[in-house]
């Protein structure tokens, strides 16, 4: 049985453009489920690499792994078989997800089996979104050899896996949907960080966005109507103390004029953000555990004491082990850990 990229039988989450000819994924942990019955399912996917290693990434029955994509087979539509040899005369189901950021982009076209597809799996009714760098994204998080340690020499996207991310697993914990407006290397401001050197985008041209980096296509813009979270995750601060003018942090929070200007420029994307729900949504501010200078969470602080201060519900949650935990991103266990602390966080806003 074969079933379009636009049948109600398949449930999406993320920002996925829904075009004429397939359903386009940009952000990591965006994803498409499907239940269906037989011993063999397929999926036809057209992919487009921009640097590193990409991979389809799938989660059948409950068993995660990967598929990569071919860069021969860049723009070309490919029947990738995801799994065969199911039990038969039994409900199966299936998650297929984009495990990286802007190192590539794909189009759903279609989905096969050798049974039928059934009704789209339910959503859960609490929604979380979450806007942040790599760590938010996943990036890195599978080379669990060097928790506690620095990022393998060359790991060019190998270990990226957004499925493990704090954030999706903050989702699973708390039985939530979940949209990730996560790329690594990002910034408040455009022309800081390090996402899209030499001429870096920033989340102020990010957050409203459903394409956002040009090698995917035409830069084209999110409907929010499509989706209302409950609670708004922003996870910024990392990478703002670059410039990109030298490989040294250029950049000091310290400085009043400097840690003035970007506090009213993270606000600014905050209340654009919480304004598009109507301000209802809940605002909780964090780091992570990745090591930086405590500087930042201060300034955070500063910037979600004048968002209370406007009459808008913002939180400002640090973790136990909070920029001291890991020198290299969060593998897996450390994701694990944020997840647990945040999930219980959110628990205690929401009642």
């Amino acid at each position: 049985m074969d079933i379009c990229f636009n049948d109600k039988r398949i449930g999406y989450s993320g920002r996925i453009d829904m075009k004429e000819d397939g359903g386009y994924f940009y952000y990591a942990a965006s994803s498409a489920e499907v239940r269906f019955t037989g011993t063999e399912i397929s999926a036809v996917i057209c992919a487009k690499s921009v640097w590193g290693c990409s991979a389809l990434g799938y989660v059948i029955d409950g068993r995660v792994g990967k598929i990569p994509f071919n860069k021969d087979n860049d723009g070309k539509d490919i029947t990738i078989q995801i799994a065969n040899s199911l039990e038969p005369d039994k409900e199966h189901s299936l998650l297929i997800y984009k495990r990286s950021a802007a190192n590539h982009s794909f189009a759903l076209k279609s989905f096969s089996c050798s049974g039928e597809f059934l009704d789209a799996p339910e959503k859960p009714g609490l929604k979380l979104e979450f806007y942040g760098d790599s760590v938010t994204a996943g990036e890195v998080c599978e080379a669990v050899d060097f928790v506690g340690r620095c990022d393998p020499a060359s790991h060019d996207s190998s270990y990226d896996n957004s499925y493990f991310s704090y954030a999706w697993q903050t989702a699973r914990l708390l039985g939530a949907q979940v949209h990730a407006v996560a790329q690594g290397g990002i910034a408040v401001f455009d022309g800081t960080g390090y996402f899209h050197w030499p001429d870096m985008i920033g989340m102020e041209s990010v957050w409203d966005k459903m394409c956002y980096f040009p090698e995917a296509g035409d830069i084209t813009e999110w409907d929010f109507s499509r989706y209302t979270p409950d609670v708004i995750v922003f996870a910024l601060g990392q990478n703002d103390d670059h410039n990109g003018v030298t490989d040294k942090k250029d950049i000091d929070i310290a400085d009043p004029d400097t840690r003035k200007k970007w506090k009213a420029g993270y606000k600014d994307i905050a209340k654009k953000v919480c304004g598009k729900y109507g301000n209802a949504p809940k605002m909780v501010f964090l780091t992570t555990l990745l090591m930086h200078d405590p500087e930042w969470d201060k300034a955070i602080d500063e910037a979600v004491e004048e968002l209370k201060e406007e009459g808008l519900a913002a939180y400002h949650m640090l973790f136990k082990r909070n920029g001291a935990a890991t020198p290299g991103h969060p593998r897996i266990p450390e994701h694990t850990e944020m997840a647990e602390e945040l999930s219980a966080f959110i628990k205690t806003i929401i009642g």
